[in-house]
C-alpha cells in the first residue's frame, strides 16, 4: 500500500526551527510547528493541528494510524492515512543491546534511542518520511544529554521530515523544543494537568486563580496551546525564537539543562556543517538578554574566530587600543565613539571594542553579523564570567598577533605578561575630558615608536583584506585590486573591472559576475554541484543537488558548478544541515554566466 507524503515548504527559518507550510504551497491548509491530536482532545482549528492520531493498544506491538485533517498530500484532493507499528522499544539504558522489535511505517516512522543505534534500515530509506516519531522521548528527557543527541541526529539526518516527540511538550516548552528541531507537539501533558486541577501555561504549570474564574478544563488548556504555538510561530518568523526559548527554559531546571546541552552540541558540530547564518537578514537582531545567551553557538563561534584565527590589517599589528562598546550598533554611529575617533587620529592604532557577550569586536568587523546586530542591556557592570572571557581573548590575541603596546580605555582591568598596558581611564568615565586627554597622549606617545608607513600605503585595501579573511576565509581574491569610492559603500576593481562592492549596511561583499571565475580558481567560495541532467532555471532546489559544501551558512555566496563548468552563483537561504534534502528552496539564484 502506498502512502502519500505531506506537502512541505519552508517559509521562515531560525536555526533548527522552521515555519513550514503544509499542503499546497500556494494555498497551505496548515502549518508547523503544530499539534497532533487524538479523539480525546478538544477540537483545534486545522491551522493549529494538522494531524490526528488514533491508537490501537489492543495489538502487540501497539499500532496507530495518523490521519491528515485536511488535504495536505499531493494532489491535495483528499485526506491521507498513515499506518505505524511502534515495535517493542528497549529502554535507552540498553542501547548497547542490538535487540527488540523496531517500529516501522512508510510516511510516519517511529524511532527510538535503540533504533538510532542499531536499525540500519533508517540509513537505507529511499526518501525522507513525512514524520519521525521519537517514541521514547519521555525516557530520553530524563537521561542527561540523550534527548539533545537524538534530536540533533534526527534533525540533521532527515532535514525534510517533521519530528514529533510524544509526551514531553507543553505550552511551557514548545518554543524550546522547536529551537531544538521539534515540529509536532501533542496534548498529553495538558490532559494530565487538567486531571490534576492545574493549568499548563506558557510560563509553566500553576494552580488556577479563582478570583478570575479560571479553570483547568481541557478547553482552557487548549487556549494556552493556541497562544503558545502562535507565539512560537511568530518568533520563528521574526527571528526571535532564541529569546523566547531562553525565557521558557527558566520555567524548569530541566529545560535550562536541555538548552545548555543543545548549545554545546550545536557548537560541537558547527565546524563540520553550517548551522547559523553569515549575514543579518530582514533587520534581525540577536537579543542577548540573559545568561544563557552567551552559550549560543553563534556567539561562541565569534569568540573562537577572534581568539584563534582573526588577523588585523597589516598596518595595525603593533598598537592595540581597547575601547568600551556602546548601546548603538555599529559602534561608530554612537556619540561616544565619535568622541573616541576624534582623538584617535592615527590609522596605525588598532581599535577593538570590549563587549559582552562577544568579548572583542575589531573596528573593521563591527558591520558584520552578529557584531552590528546584537542587543544587550548596557549597565557598565561586568560579571566574573564576562571578565574572564574578555581577558582570555585579549591574552590569546596579543600573544598570537604580537602587539607591542596596549592602550586600555575599556575600563576592564587588563594585564598581559611582557606587553606594556597603559590605563587611560583611571576610574574616570570613558568620555570625560581627562580620560580622553590621557587616551590621546598615550596613543601619540606610543605610535611615535612604531614604524612609519609609506605615503602611498593603501589603508583601505588592507582593511578589506582583513574583513575578507574573517568573512570568507581568504583574501587572495583581493590581490591586485583597488578599493575606491566614498564611504560607506566602496567599490573593488581589478584592471578596471568591477569585482565587488562592500556595503557595511548589509555586512557583506556583493560580488559581481566578473569575479566568479577567480573565486572558483582560488577556491574562495563554497561550491554546490548540480546533477548533470538538471537544466538550471531559477533557484536551487533539493532535486538539483549532486554535491554541496556541508559548511554552508544562510547568506553565503555559493559557486554553482555542473560537470566541472562554472554556471554562476547563488545565495544560500538554508544552512548546510538542511542540504540537500530540506523541504523547499535551498538557495536563490544570483548570477548566471
Amino acid at each position: 500500500m502506498n502512502e502519500r507524503p505531506i506537502g512541505r515548504d519552508v517559509k521562515f527559518r531560525d536555526r533548527f526551527s522552521r515555519l513550514i507550510s503544509l499542503g499546497d504551497r500556494n494555498n497551505p491548509a496548515s502549518w508547523s510547528p503544530g499539534l497532533i491530536i487524538s479523539d480525546e482532545d478538544p477540537t483545534f482549528p486545522v491551522s493549529i493541528s494538522p494531524l490526528l492520531c488514533i491508537k490501537d493498544p489492543s495489538e502487540i506491538p501497539p499500532s496507530m494510524e495518523i490521519k491528515t485533517r485536511a488535504n495536505l498530500c499531493f494532489p491535495f484532493e483528499s485526506k491521507e492515512t498513515w499506518s505505524v507499528t511502534n515495535g517493542l522499544v528497549l529502554p535507552p539504558s540498553l542501547a548497547e543491546s542490538d535487540s527488540g522489535d523496531f517500529g516501522h511505517g512508510m510516511e510516519a516512522i517511529p524511532v527510538s534511542w535503540n533504533s538510532l543505534h542499531h536499525d540500519k534500515s533508517l540509513l537505507q530509506l529511499e526518501y525522507p518520511p513525512s514524520l519521525l516519531i521519537l517514541t521514547d522521548s519521555p525516557q530520553l528527557a530524563k537521561n542527561s544529554g540523550m534527548l539533545e543527541k537524538a534530536l540533533l541526529t534526527l534533525r540533521t539526518s532527515f532535514p525534510g521530515s517533521l519530528i514529533w516527540t510524544p509526551g514531553i511538550a507543553g505550552p511551557d516548552n514548545c518554543a524550546l523544543l522547536s529551537w531544538m528541531g521539534v515540529d509536532i507537539f501533542d496534548f498529553s501533558r495538558s490532559r494530565m494537568a487538567s486531571s490534576m486541577g492545574v493549568l499548563l501555561t506558557e510560563s509553566g504549570p500553576r494552580n488556577v486563580e479563582p478570583t478570575t474564574n479560571e479553570d483547568s478544563s481541557l478547553e482552557s488548556q487548549a487556549r494556552c496551546w493556541v497562544a503558545a504555538i502562535s507565539a512560537t510561530r511568530s518568533a520563528i518568523r521574526d527571528g526571535t525564537l532564541r529569546e523566547l526559548a531562553e525565557r521558557q527554559s527558566t520555567s524548569s531546571p530541566n529545560s535550562v539543562a536541555h538548552l545548555r546541552r543543545h548549545d554545546a552540541l550545536t557548537f560541537e558540530i558547527s565546524s563540520k556543517m553550517g548551522v547559523s547564518q553569515s549575514v543579518a537578514e530582514n533587520g534581525k537582531k540577536m537579543r542577548c538578554h540573559s545568561f544563557e545567551s552567551r552559550n549560543d553557538s553563534t556567539i561562541r563561534e565569534w569568540r573562537e574566530k577572534i581568539s584563534e584565527t582573526y588577523s588585523p590589517p597589516k598596518h595595525q599589528k603593533e598598537l592595540l587600543v581597547l575601547l568600551p562598546c556602546s548601546a548603538r550598533k555599529p559602534y561608530k554611529l554612537s556619540q561616544s565613539h565619535a568622541r573616541f575617533r576624534r582623538v584617535i587620529r592615527d590609522k596605525r592604532a588598532h581599535e577593538i571594542m570590549v563587549t559582552a557577550p562577544l568579548g572583542l569586536v575589531p573596528r573593521e568587523l563591527e558591520d558584520l553579523w552578529p557584531a552590528a546586530h546584537y542587543d544587550i542591556p548596557v549597565t557598565g557592570d561586568w560579571d566574573h564570567d564576562e571578565l574572564e572571557i574578555i581577558r582570555e581573548m585579549v591574552l590569546k590575541l596579543v600573544n598570537r598577533i604580537g602587539y607591542k603596546s596596549i592602550v586600555n580605555h575599556s575600563g576592564v582591568e587588563i594585564s598581559v605578561k611582557g606587553t606594556e598596558v597603559i590605563d587611560t581611564r583611571m576610574g574616570d568615565p570613558a568620555g570625560s575630558t581627562d580620560s580622553l586627554t590621557r587616551l590621546k597622549n598615550a596613543i601619540d606617545s606610543t605610535i611615535s615608536k612604531t614604524k612609519e608607513l609609506p605615503s602611498d600605503y593603501r589603508f583601505r585595501d588592507e582593511v578589506m583584506k582583513s574583513i575578507s579573511r574573517f568573512h570568507l576565509g581568504s583574501d587572495e581574491w583581493l590581490e591586485g585590486c583597488s578599493v575606491r569610492g566614498r564611504p560607506p559603500i566602496l567599490t573593488i576593481t581589478k584592471d578596471g573591472t568591477q569585482f565587488a562592492k562592500w556595503n557595511p549596511r548589509s555586512g557583506r561583499f556583493s560580488l559581481s559576475k566578473s569575479s566568479l571565475g577567480l573565486m572558483m580558481e582560488l577556491d574562495a567560495l563554497k561550491v554546490v554541484q548540480l546533477r548533470s541532467d538538471v537544466d538550471w532555471v531559477g533557484d536551487i532546489f533539493p532535486s538539483f543537488v549532486q554535491y554541496f559544501d556541508p559548511r554552508i551558512n544562510i547568506g553565503d555566496e555559493l559557486l554553482i558548478i555542473q560537470d566541472e563548468r562554472l554556471l554562476g552563483s547563488a545565495r544560500a537561504i538554508a544552512s548546510g544541515w538542511e542540504w540537500p534534502h530540506g523541504p523547499g528552496k535551498l538557495a536563490k539564484s544570483r548570477h548566471r554566466l
